[in-house]
């Protein structure tokens, strides 16, 4: 009986079918979720790159708006905020389109241009705080958040969605 059982394991010993699907069984539950989560934290990081240029261009262009100069010049004046909140979105002034990061709209983007708050002295006793010709540098801010709720592995994972935040400083400009 002994030689029966020894003479079987040594053919199993032997015997290499099979053993790529086994391997295949003990990975493959690992790899998945691993491969899955990677996609998914690629996607994220994606979607906030998206946000951060949008409030790239947006704080860029409210830097350099002057709803003053078409009032000067008998036009209608133009809303900057709002303007550079649409290329914050929309990548573009008419606020038309699909959005740069799909789900984000205008009312999670905030663009202040030059509040009094944000106007520093250029020099303060007597010491260089901003290099400028005028006596007071201000500054545009363009914030914004986006509620980015994956595309499933999150969820598996019963973690909600997470809020991405950002901003962008522009010195005001005018031209």
């Amino acid at each position: 009986m002994m030689s029966t059982l020894f003479r079987h394991l040594q053919r199993f010993r032997r015997d290499h079918r099979g053993t790529t699907l086994v391997e295949t069984a003990l990975i493959l539950p690992l790899m998945v979720p691993l491969s899955a989560g990677v996609f998914e934290f690629g996607n994220l990081i994606h979607d906030k790159l998206l946000m951060e240029a949008g409030l790239s261009d947006g704080a860029r262009f409210a830097a350099r708006c002057n709803s003053q100069m078409y009032t000067d010049n008998g036009l209608a004046a133009i809303d900057c905020a709002s303007i550079a909140t649409n290329m914050a979105v929309f990548g573009n002034v008419a606020g038309t389109g699909s959005a740069r990061v799909k789900g984000w709209v205008k009312a999670n983007v905030t663009v202040t241009i030059a509040a009094p708050a944000s106007c520093h002295d250029a020099v303060v006793a007597g010491a260089t705080q901003y290099r400028s010709t005028t006596t007071q540098v201000c500054i545009v801010r363009a914030a914004g958040t986006f509620a980015y709720s994956g595309i499933g592995m999150l969820s598996l994972l019963r973690i909600g969605p997470i809020t991405l935040n950002g901003f962008h400083e522009e010195r005001y400009i005018r031209f």
